[in-house]
């Protein structure tokens, strides 16, 4: 039997609803720190600076939302759902990274 005819009749079982949750969890803490950086931002009166850190996390916050939404409703709508895109891999991990560090900016403030 080759590779090809196992994969096809491979039965995924609960790996896809493991997946979704994971990304849900991932959007909740990237939201998480979101709100964090701007009550950081905001604290102690807004400053320049403070305000664009803030409108920057909410942007990325926003990308990374976009994308973990779209995987979603990939390993909702298909039983077998396609791999994920290394453009959206990279976009993920860049926003998640971005977002970080914007935290972290604003809190070190």
């Amino acid at each position: 039997m080759t590779a090809g005819a196992e994969g096809a009749g491979r039965d995924p079982g609960l790996q896809p609803e493991r997946t979704r949750l994971a990304w849900r969890r991932t959007t909740l803490s990237a939201a998480v720190a979101t709100v964090l950086a701007l009550k950081a931002a905001l604290h102690g009166g807004p400053s320049a600076a403070g305000v664009l850190a803030g409108a920057v996390c909410c942007a990325l916050w926003l990308a990374f939302l976009g994308i973990a939404h779209s995987r979603v409703r990939a390993l909702t709508t298909t039983p077998r759902p396609p791999t994920l895109a290394p453009r959206q891999a990279t976009a993920a991990v860049l926003c998640a990274g971005a977002l970080a560090v914007c935290a972290a900016v604003l809190v070190l403030q």
